[in-house]
């Protein structure tokens, strides 16, 4: 029998899960050293939950928002319309989590990975054959060594925590602690308006909390596109929520049953919870990391070539511990090129300008490719069309008023470079942009495909017709 490659993967999200599934199939001997179940903060506490719990908040929104307009009548009476049980619904969160974690335990094991509960951690050296060493603490304390030709770092990141403002699981929160509140906040602080911030925000103020967003910048996402951010503000506020520009946060205490939340002019708000939003830190220390020859970034992340490969020698990483991009998607294709990289398999280097994200807010921000920034600071030279949503018949009929598709193409090709969707179920609708940009599709190609008429989608194709029309006119 032939010698078989033995990869040990740490931590089990999607670039560790991933990345053993790839390397099984391939024929390497895997054992997946994971402290909380397979599917790891992505599925446990982060995506699954959060979109869990979006998925209610989008329903109640969706009446609350069209119910009138498209003729359907409420009993009259004292009191809202609509009430959420959120105990009900965090209970269905967390079983869906859990769920989706046996799920991917049982995929993975059915393919002959091991999964070793407990925490590893790096050998300081290389052994004279070029194999690696991994020490695995159990979670009763005993240990275990295991032997590997390859090691794959993805072990994610947790919140980040403000000093004066450190969650107490009860009313100051992060954004893992949520799904244990049994009731609904009454009057919800949200300090931070980056993506989590914002999508939690949102989906509170739907299910009935009153919501004040801080935000210590001039807008909310201040990292995306800058006319969503301005469209999803602008309902935010229409929606009732308190957004609070350029207000940095500075400590939050207990104060009885309330939460206090002083700010850096000194200003303070009260409400009855505070969620902590303001960023996650990668989860690397006390691994061995920087012994082993592994280089971290200033921000703790590690540092990763586009093979995924660290600056040590059969160490790889990938997943928000890289700092790359946190998205589920990059990390689980971090993992895989990882994994076809070492084994020997066909690979292509990351290529983060062909990677779709999406914001599940309401409405949701879905973008790809090539943004606004890049184009107004210089770095690739492309033509943008916006169409609002207002024009599209089956938004009309459904009673949508906010959003807008942007494309973005090169002058004179017409190649497609990015593209913007800002729509309930943009998350859906960005996939043919997002094909258009990985396979250099032109805008006329885009506007020749049929659509469905009457569907949101057609403003795709109409987006890139008249990107069509102004690139002719251009060229007269």
């Amino acid at each position: 029998m032939g010698y078989v490659t033995r990869i040990v993967i740490i931590g089990g999200g999607p670039g560790g899960y991933e990345a053993a599934l790839v390397a099984a199939q391939l024929g390497a001997e895997v054992t997946v050293v994971d402290r909380d179940g397979l599917g790891g903060a992505s599925v446990l506490t982060d995506c699954v939950p959060s979109k869990t719990l979006i998925a209610t908040a989008e329903v109640m929104t969706s009446f609350d928002s069209s119910h009138d307009e498209l003729g359907i009548l409420l009993p009259s009476g004292e009191g809202p319309a609509l009430t959420v049980d959120l105990g009900k619904v965090n209970r269905r969160v967390k079983r869906l989590a859990l769920a989706q974690s046996q799920d991917i335990t049982a995929s993975v094991t059915r393919t002959g990975v091991t999964v070793l509960p407990g925490r590893g951690r790096l050998a300081p050296q290389q052994a004279p054959d070029g194999s690696r060493r991994v020490s695995v603490t159990h979670p009763d304390g005993s240990e275990v060594e295991l032997v590997a030709d390859a090691v794959l770092i993805a072990t994610g990141g947790h919140p980040r925590e403000i000093p004066d403002a450190r969650p107490d699981g009860e009313r100051i929160l992060n954004w893992t602690q949520v799904y244990d509140l049994a009731e609904l906040p009454e009057e919800l602080i949200v300090v931070g308006s980056g993506v989590t911030g914002a999508e939690f925000a949102g989906a509170y103020q739907a299910l009935g909390s009153r919501v004040t967003l801080v935000s210590s910048r001039d807008r909310v996402l201040p990292g995306e596109d800058p006319d969503a951010a301005a469209v999803l503000e602008d309902v935010f506020r229409r929606r009732g929520m308190n957004v609070m520009a350029r207000s940095r946060a500075a400590a939050a205490k207990r104060v009885g049953d309330r939460v206090e939340v002083t700010l850096a002019d000194g200003r303070v708000i009260s409400g009855t919870h505070c969620l902590m939003a303001v960023g996650a830190i990668p989860n690397t220390v006390g691994m061995g990391l920087e012994e082993a020859g592994v280089r971290l970034k200033e921000s703790g992340h590690i540092w990763t070539d586009r093979v995924s490969r660290t600056s040590a020698p059969g160490v790889y990483a990938a997943g928000d511990v890289t700092g790359v991009l946190a998205l589920a998607s990059v990390a689980a294709m971090q993992g895989r090129i990882a994994m076809y990289h070492f084994l020997g398999d066909a690979v292509a280097p990351l290529n983060l300008k062909t990677v779709s994200a999406n914001i599940f807010t309401d409405p949701e921000i879905a973008t790809v490719g090539y943004t606004q920034a890049d184009v107004d600071e210089g770095r690739i030279d492309a033509r943008a069309v916006k169409l609002p949503l207002l024009r599209n018949a089956r938004a009309k009929m459904q009673g949508v008023r906010d959003g807008f598709v942007k494309l973005f193409c090169r002058p004179g090709t017409g190649i497609v470079v990015g593209g913007v969707v800002v729509s309930p179920r943009a998350s859906e609708l960005i996939h043919p942009i997002s094909i258009a940009v990985d396979n250099s599709l032109t805008v006329e190609q885009i506007a020749k495909a049929f659509t469905v008429y009457p569907s949101l989608s057609g403003s795709l194709a109409e987006t890139a017709r008249q990107l069509q029309t102004s690139k002719v006119a251009e060229e007269q």
